[in-house]
């Protein structure tokens, strides 16, 4: 029998960074907690932190589909969360995590 490549489709494999911001009702309610929560269910690295201004920030790193999956959770946020809007920046994968850590100022 011939050996034959393997191949991957690439959108899976795909290692991305994204940074992200979401404003609205997101203090207070537990967005961090969940946010890691979410991001170890989904495989994803980086670190959450609130902003003085209201926001919560993050940093995603992992495979795209895992990172883009746990994006389009933080258009909707845990139960308590009213999500106003979601800046997303893709940016070149780095590596540099190996967890997900919640982040304080």
């Amino acid at each position: 029998m011939p050996q034959g490549k393997i191949c991957w489709n690439e959108n899976i494999m795909k290692k991305v960074r994204a940074h992200i911001l979401v404003s609205g009702l997101v203090q207070g309610v537990f967005f961090r907690f969940f946010t890691v929560k979410k991001a170890k269910e989904f495989g994803v690295f980086g670190w959450v932190k609130n902003l003085p201004d209201g926001k919560i920030e993050a940093i995603f790193e992992g495979e795209k589909e895992k990172v883009q999956n746990l994006v389009e959770w933080m258009k909707r946020g845990p139960p308590n969360a009213r999500v106003d809007g979601v800046k997303i920046e893709w940016q070149k994968f780095e590596g540099k995590f190996d967890n997900f850590e919640i982040k304080f100022l």
